[in-house]
């Protein structure tokens, strides 16, 4: 039933920095809005989901949303917790006031409107119906942990956590942890957990481009005035001589280049904090993919065979996104992948004042252009 429904002309779903920086272009053009959250507070990602050393690994202007620059006093690379402090002030410079607890169930485009369903709360069937003139989809990159599917893990003896769970390398000091997967937060991860002194081993499985903080930041520099090839090509140069041959570690460099690679398929490149240094020392030591839990659940088995023995398994093996679940567009808007059919730059966009924001694997920067098109777009129309 829709006939309660509250009206509007914009509603936006996920307050994290893509949804907060849709509501900001939107306030400033006096455009009505709502906008649902189904955690409890903005950016749950950062809030509750993310491990304490973390830093925005690309320079801070590359970072912020729009019509707020970070203050002068923050770092060049802004900690999770003044990144925070930095989203709780833009909330409350634009007035911007979530609706939380609100789990969207069902969207659909029926005359002339978008109707938005929501549960509200965590338990019962308190559902509430939205009606406005556009959607904005604001779930960013990453939804729902992802742990794959490991014949005998559900045996296995130790503790097994996914990276959404893990806060710092404290509490396990001597112990032998196996991180799985090779991203930005497993290598990290790897490395805090290396520090407090434990016996730290990642699961690498397939060519990944380890690249320092600095040189991505000169390429993002770079790609204003040269063509993608040459600045990839500059990238590899530069970190060949800085790292040198990975591949007797166990690592091995993709054919198509670090941000070619980001553009076409969304790999972004592993921008090393120190967790290079801590592999050719053999304070981490790198195995080949997972293959199972054997020994009545005391050993991995990895795909070249050998096994060893853990007592944590933490896989940081990203998300899956659920909002083709909900949003019922037919065979337009998303894939089944969770992200914009149509290519960068016109991912922004959909039919029937559908638009999504923050989906095309260009960080916050990209989510803050996002938002800043869609708003301007959504003035002219109305």
């Amino acid at each position: 039933m829709t006939n309660n429904a509250e009206q509007t002309t914009v509603l936006i779903v996920g307050a994290g920095p893509s949804g907060l920086a849709t509501a900001a272009c939107l306030h400033q053009l006096s455009i009505p809005y709502i906008i649902l959250e189904r955690e409890d507070c903005i950016a749950s990602i950062f809030n509750k989901y993310s491990y304490n050393r973390l830093h925005l690994h690309l320079q801070k202007q590359y970072c912020e949303l729009p019509h707020l620059p970070f203050p002068s006093n923050f770092p060049t690379y802004v900690p999770r917790k003044d990144f925070l402090t930095y989203l709780n002030n833009y909330a409350s410079c634009f007035n911007i006031n979530p609706r939380f607890n609100n789990l969207v169930k069902f969207a659909k485009f029926e005359e002339g409107k978008w109707k938005v369903e929501v549960k509200v709360g965590g338990d019962g069937n308190n559902n509430i119906w939205y009606e406005g003139r556009f959607l904005v989809v604001a779930t960013g990159e990453n939804t729902e942990p992802f742990v794959p599917e490991v014949e005998g893990l559900s045996e296995f003896k130790g503790e097994v956590i996914h990276s959404t769970e893990y806060k710092s390398g404290e509490k396990y000091e001597n112990k032998n942890v196996l991180v799985v997967g090779a991203g930005n937060s497993g290598m990290e991860i790897a490395l805090d957990l290396a520090n407090y002194g434990a016996k730290t081993s990642i699961v690498i499985r397939s060519p990944v481009h380890v690249v320092s903080r600095w040189s991505v930041n000169i390429g993002l520099m770079l790609q204003k005035s040269l063509s993608l090839h040459l600045v990839d090509s500059l990238l590899v140069l530069v970190n060949n001589i800085m790292y040198g041959d990975l591949t007797k570690y166990g690592i091995q460099r993709p054919k198509e280049g670090p941000f070619s690679g980001l553009v076409r398929i969304g790999k972004y490149p592993i921008i090393d904090m120190g967790t290079t240094e801590k592999i050719k020392s053999g304070e981490i030591q790198i195995f080949p993919a997972l293959k199972s839990i054997k020994g009545g659940g005391d050993e991995v088995v990895f795909e070249n065979g050998k096994s060893y023995q853990f007592d944590v398994i933490l896989f940081a093996t990203g998300f899956k996104r659920s909002t083709h679940l909900w949003l019922k567009v037919g065979d337009h808007g998303l894939n089944q992948d969770g992200l914009p059919k149509a290519m960068f730059p016109n991912h922004w966009k959909g039919d029937n004042g559908l638009y999504l924001v923050g989906l095309a694997r260009h960080g916050l920067y990209g989510a803050a252009m996002d938002a800043q098109n869609i708003a301007q777009h959504i003035f002219k129309l109305i």
